[in-house]
């Protein structure tokens, strides 16, 4: 069958079996009905509910589940034992998922059957299923460490049997690609049941290698939202569906501008995070940060973006950091309506790629602090008071010091001043040396914002009052509170001084 002739492919979602086997994860009746709704929206092709055979409870809840009038085909897992098949059919369920072990190893080891054994009961048990009139897919587990000529004869007798699809497992996810294209071409040649592929992510490969069986003819894929899934996980949902539409363009029945939210619902109710990279659904997938990509995707998005972020329900990211170029961040800012002067962008760039440079990661918190100080600082032509040198002396038995240099009309003083704290003193010391030009009496001081982290940025808002009366307001924004609090409060000062001066000069 040629790629070229595949029109659909279905998508068999194991999210709420496969997924919630993932180590930590433990789902509610509440949550697994949360999750089921939202498949559906979805538009998942079939919800595999969970194992019945597995405990009461779980029953209960795939029964639950097959009761919420769903679009999409409502599963249940259950091993080749009449036992297990009984609890899946009193679920009422539109498809029961049943499985043997075909591989010599787990046949051994797991079952503790023989080849004769396991033949029989696939076909008993199919046989049963297909009396109670419901649709059976059928997987031979650990199908790829299986010996080929007796996986053969098991999915022929299951065809034989009656099953509706056959699924390979590739269980401990030790196939590549191309032999994995391979293995499904040789079952195609033996039974002509529809294919269907599930892929564990053991070494990475799980997308790639059901990808593979869907080149060389599966027409249904199983995969989790998350890639979530036993040990290192399964396919995931959204790297498949978005494959399947960008790369090979064959449809699926899924809706993709909900594949993030969908991600996100199932990140929240199962406790597991997204990695920032995870391709479609990470923080990171449509963010860019590099200068060369953010005035690429400003200009033409399609430069380094393969796929519009909104179709997968997301926004495109321009992220400051030292890597950022003034495009981007210029585009970030006008986003939310601000619009720095040019020199006022160089300004916020130089500090941002300061800030990047120390390791600080830039969170969109830092960009707007940085922001607002640099553009409430007075532009350096009409500086009055400019900071030359700071030293600040503190300690557990010392005495908070702080001696600063500054330039005041052109001509260099210095001046030192203790204090209760490190910031007290230095805001002492330049009072001191200003007081001849403008007597400030600082009224307000606080911290307004500081976004996480030991090297947090950290922004000062400070209130000062001359003699005139003239209150001011002026900030800053620093990794170093200190820093942050002396350009905070020369800010203030120069703001003073130039309002002073121009009631002066209209009189």
């Amino acid at each position: 069958m040629s790629i070229k002739n595949v029109k659909y492919i279905r998508i068999f979602d194991t999210t709420l079996r496969d997924g919630e086997q993932t180590p930590g994860v433990t789902l509610t009746v509440e949550d697994k009905i949360e999750i089921a709704h939202q498949l559906n929206n979805l538009g998942v092709d079939v919800i595999e509910a969970g194992s019945p055979m597995s405990s009461d409870g779980e029953k209960k809840v795939v029964k639950a589940i097959a009761k919420e009038g769903l679009k999409s085909e409502v599963c249940a897992l259950a091993r080749a034992t009449k036992g297990d098949i009984d609890k899946a059919i009193d679920c009422d369920v539109d498809l029961i998922h049943m499985f043997i072990p075909t591989s010599p190893v787990q046949m051994k080891y797991a079952v503790n059957l023989t080849p004769n054994q396991v033949l029989s009961a696939t076909v008993d048990m199919i046989e049963y299923i297909k009396r109670h009139g419901l649709k059976c897919e059928f997987s031979p587990m650990d199908a790829t460490r299986s010996e080929m000529p007796f996986l053969k004869q098991v999915c022929q007798a299951a065809e034989k049997s009656g099953a509706d699809m056959i699924n390979i497992p590739d269980t401990v996810g030790i196939m590549i690609p191309k032999n994995m294209s391979n293995f499904i071409q040789e079952l195609k040649s033996t039974i002509k049941v529809p294919i269907s592929i599930h892929c564990h992510d053991d070494f990475g490969m799980a997308v790639a290698n059901s990808l593979a069986a869907v080149e060389t003819g599966a027409s249904q894929v199983h995969c989790t939202i998350n890639g979530l899934g036993e040990r290192a996980g399964n396919a995931s949902l959204e790297e498949i569906v978005m494959a399947l539409h960008m790369i090979y363009k064959i449809k699926t029945g899924i809706n993709s501008r909900l594949l993030y939210s969908t991600s996100r619902i199932v990140s929240t109710l199962t406790g597991l995070f997204v990695q920032a990279n995870k391709a479609i659904v990470g923080e990171n997938a449509f963010a860019h940060e590099s200068g060369i990509h953010t005035r690429g995707v400003t200009v033409n998005p399609l430069t380094f973006e393969p796929i519009k972020p909104e179709l997968v329900g997301r926004k495109r990211k321009l992220v400051a950091g030292k890597l950022a170029g003034t495009s981007g961040i210029k585009t970030e800012l006008e986003e939310i309506g601000i619009k720095p002067t040019e020199n006022q962008l160089k300004e916020i760039v130089k500090r941002i790629k300061d800030l990047g440079d120390k390791g600080k990661m830039v969170t969109d918190a830092d960009l707007l602090a940085i922001t607002s100080a640099v553009i409430g600082e007075v532009i350096a032509e009409e500086k009055i008071v400019d900071l030359c040198d700071l030293a600040v002396m503190t300690g557990i038995k010392v005495i908070p010091t702080a001696s600063v240099r500054l330039v005041l009309d052109g001509i260099e003083y210095k001046a030192a001043e203790t204090g209760v704290g490190p910031v007290d003193a230095v805001l002492k010391a330049i009072q001191k040396l200003t007081r001849n030009l403008v007597k400030i009496s600082l009224k307000e001081y606080r911290l307004e914002a500081i976004t996480g982290g030991s090297n947090a940025v950290a922004e000062v808002v400070i209130k000062v009052e001359d003699d005139r009366g003239n209150v001011i307001s002026a900030r800053a924004a620093r990794e170093d509170i200190v820093m942050a609090s002396v350009e905070a409060m020369i800010n203030g000062i120069n703001k003073c001084l130039i309002k002073n001066r121009k009631q002066v000069n209209k009189k």
